[in-house]
């Protein structure tokens, strides 16, 4: 993973974007799908990899930006 990376993740009884390689969230909020979304921005802006956890913690989905830095060849 790349330095700058975006995470979602649980936090404090909501949701929070934390930066990797950052001490703090950058944003919280109340939900996973607006957390995402912010997420999901922050991600296309600085061209990284956008990493969403599950409440356990695990990574449930990851999506690179842009595309075409993506390491994977398989569409989807």
């Amino acid at each position: 993973m790349a330095k700058g990376d975006v995470h979602t993740v649980t936090h404090e009884g909501g949701w929070a974007n934390k930066v990797e390689g950052g001490q703090r969230a950058s944003n919280t909020a109340q939900t996973k799908a607006e957390a995402q979304a912010t997420g999901r921005e922050m991600a296309r802006d600085r061209g990284v990899e956008h990493l969403i956890h599950n409440r356990n913690g695990q990574i449930g989905e990851r999506n690179t930006y842009p595309r075409s830095r993506d390491p994977r060849s398989s569409k989807g």
